[in-house]
């Protein structure tokens, strides 16, 4: 096979298939999607979607990113912490679940895609180093919390106000505790039972599936959805019905608006065809659509808490004696005389003037049969910036997630892993899932888990997965319909259960101080900002960056001294004694321009703490670097030394610091003659020097063994 062909695309080497691979691809391929689409369509709802976008999630771009990644056995789709980000990043901006919403989603896994594929076509994959390891476990911790708390309303059947603290609103969901739906919160515990029972006791079996399959099928049997409508007037609590009666004049005013942007966009079009940019029409036309747009802002806002405020209110329903109507009351508050039907009922969705009621549990409805739209995403100049940044940062993550997944599988199979390649095969899964309607993936770990447990041999697993949510898409999403969101909540939290590990960050504190600081600092970061969990992750990476500078700015510094065994080590440790010939100073570090003034300091500091020593070595073994600003401290060291008598000597050097010495000119400063391979080698001739001038030397303590010298 040409080489070139398979490198554009990788999924030629799969190919032809062998009958046992493709055997056992295929089963491997089938057991994930079985875990697959009851997951999709909970992280689809993690993401602030209705739950069948997460299929569309599921579909193509599993498939685009096994083809054109170089993991064979990487499950991609949607995945935890990208869903939680997208839901963070795109909340202040839309409605959850609505028609804009889903917009952003769409735009946002189209920027991750275009990221992705830019840095792996460009081969800057080494970018993601900038989100150290610690970094990550602090931000995936705080992450797991987050999601699982998140999905607690569900699991009890309260509603969750979204704000910009994600504390104050699990706060509110705590203080509902009272109002727990019980055949919810029973729906819910049953699901985690039955995963938790398969994971420990028949962990082949999908267990998720068995779950989704029960509940659904008790859901439907108990009639556990109970729905239906009213207007603003059947309601008598004046306090909700004043909410209900502005929440509908505003969103008719968001019609009017809408409509008024989109006709003056229509002027706007013909004036800019007819007059250019620059013409007092079009000046005028973008100052009066930029006025729309911020009193559409302010309208959204306001409809949006009062969404939340309206949600908080439970109500009973006493049916109208000539079945024309109801009234509906706050709880506890039905007049004497009148019986309620016996369901707490909520308001589930308020649009152009009719309420949507639910007064059992909630469930996934009705899911679009077929496939979705193809088509790529409008683009909104305007939100552009707005998702820029969470773009990065789901690029990023989402990146380590995968390519971290992916090695831990080629430690096991062998396989060469090409990050890269992987980037590409992300970025592409992206794009491609952006032109179907779905938001942002990554690879998971679990499904990667059951893919490879299964026995999958070549990406060609991921194809058959694919397959086989297409034909959920087209001939079973009917069966969907009385899916309990409860059970939805908890495949989510037995999902990134296992993603709360405190063990590592108690390692990387171990490790390293700094480590383990920036992983709390990112931890608690996450928390505290959330549901911006961007910013989060943007302090920890800044802080981990921030504490490595700082580390190099003061690298390890040591006076040495002849060890008893022959060996050269710190002086001061070892409670060695000084040389009156040579002072020995070891640099461990870089030599840059954050930490020269730290070098200069402690060279000179080591010359006076021995002013009778003529000779100065410095060890350079551990100098990997040396930039311009190193190199002018060095230069001037030398010369200024030498004029106080005292000779520098260097040993050790490496070649990429000797090629900065030969290009400035230091070389030939400080000359061939004092420049050695070996620190013995350099005291050796120091020593030899030393005698020569009648500087003594003979009882030396650095002076090197006998045996060493010959």
């Amino acid at each position: 096979m040409n080489l070139s062909l398979t490198t554009l695309l990788p999924f030629l080497k799969w190919l032809p298939p062998r009958g046992e691979a493709l055997k056992a691809d295929f089963i491997a391929g089938l057991t994930v999607a079985l875990v697959l689409v009851p997951q999709s369509m909970a992280y689809a709802q993690l993401a602030g979607l209705p739950a069948y976008y997460g299929l569309y999630a599921a579909f193509l771009p599993v498939m685009v990113a096994a083809m054109w990644g170089s993991s064979n056995q990487l499950g991609t789709g949607p995945v935890a912490v990208a869903s939680l980000l997208t839901a963070s990043a795109l909340t202040p901006l839309a409605a959850p679940g609505s028609e804009q919403f889903v917009v952003l989603a769409v735009m946002l896994a189209l920027l991750v895609g275009v990221v992705q594929l830019a840095l792996g076509v460009f081969k800057l994959g080494v970018i993601v180093n900038f989100l150290s390891h610690p970094v990550i476990v602090g931000f995936t911790n705080a992450a797991a919390m987050i999601i699982g708390l998140s999905q607690v309303n569900k699991l009890i059947g309260v509603p969750m106000g979204r704000s910009e603290h994600f504390i104050q609103d699990i706060w509110g969901v705590a203080k509902q505790v009272g109002d727990t739906h019980l055949p919810t919160l029973a729906m819910g515990a049953a699901a985690i039972a039955i995963m938790w029972v398969i994971r420990k006791k028949a962990p082949r079996l999908p267990g998720v599936l068995i779950a989704v399959a029960l509940t659904t099928t008790v859901s439907w049997f108990i009639g556990f959805e109970r729905n239906t409508t009213a207007t603003v007037d059947q309601f008598v609590e004046p306090e909700a019905k004043t909410l209900l009666a502005e929440f509908v004049r505003t969103e008719e005013r968001i019609r009017e608006i809408n409509a008024q942007l989109g006709a003056k966009g229509g002027e706007l079009k013909e004036v800019l065809k007819d007059k250019g940019e620059l013409s007092h029409e079009a000046v005028t036309l973008h100052y009066e659509m930029d006025l729309l747009r911020l009193q559409l802002k302010d309208r959204e806002d306001e409809n949006r808490r009062r969404n939340r405020a309206i949600r908080s209110f439970v109500f009973e329903r006493v049916p109208s004696a000539d079945g024309q109507g109801a009234e509906l009351y706050a709880e506890g508050r039905v007049p004497p005389g009148k019986t309620a039907d016996g369901n707490r009922w909520r308001v589930a969705k308020a649009a152009q003037g009719s309420m949507k009621l639910t007064g059992g549990g909630e469930v996934v409805g009705k899911v679009p049969e077929g496939l979705p739209s193809v088509g790529v995403p409008k683009m909104s100049w305007d939100m552009f910036g707005s998702l820029l940044s969470a773009a990065l940062v789901i690029s990023l993550v989402g990146f380590m997630e995968a390519i971290s997944i992916a090695k831990a599988i080629a430690a096991k199979t062998k396989q060469k892993i090409d990050p890269n390649q992987e980037l590409i095969g992300q970025g592409l899964a992206n794009i491609v899932g952006a032109a179907t309607q779905a938001f942002p993936v990554s690879g998971s770990f679990s499904r990667s888990a059951v893919n490879i447990n299964a026995g999958a041999k070549t990406g060609m697993s991921s194809v058959f997965t694919g397959l086989f949510v297409l034909l959920t898409l087209l001939f079973l999403t009917p069966l969907l319909y009385h899916l309990p969101q409860a059970v939805l909540a908890a495949v989510i939290i037995m999902a990134v259960i296992g993603l709360i590990n405190f063990g590592a960050i108690h390692h990387a504190w171990q490790a390293n101080r700094h480590d383990g600081l920036a992983s709390v600092v990112t931890f608690v970061a996450t928390l505290a900002f959330a549901p911006h969990l961007d910013n989060g992750i943007m302090v920890g990476a800044g802080l981990a960056i921030g504490l490595y500078l700082y580390r190099t700015m003061s690298p390890r510094v040591a006076i040495l001294g002849r060890h008893a065994d022959g060996s050269l080590r710190d002086a001061k440790v070892n409670n060695l004694p000084a040389s009156d010939v040579v002072t020995a100073v070891r640099f461990d570090g870089r030599l840059y321009f954050a930490n020269v003034s730290y070098f200069e300091d402690a060279i000179l500091e080591a010359v006076a703490a021995n002013p009778k020593a003529p000779y100065l070595l410095v060890v350079g073994d551990g100098i990997n670097e040396l930039d311009a600003s190193g190199e002018e401290v060095m230069h001037h060291l030398v010369e200024r030394l030498r004029g106080n008598g005292v000779t520098v000597v260097f040993s050790g050097l490496k070649k990429q610091v000797l090629d900065v010495m030969h290009a400035t000119g230091l070389f030939d400063v400080v000359t061939q003659a004092h420049i050695f391979p070996t620190a013995d080698m350099a005291l050796d001739a120091i020593h030899g020097w030393a005698a020569e001038r009648g500087q003594g030397g003979e009882t030396s303590p650095l002076r090197p063994l006998v045996a060493e010298r010959f």
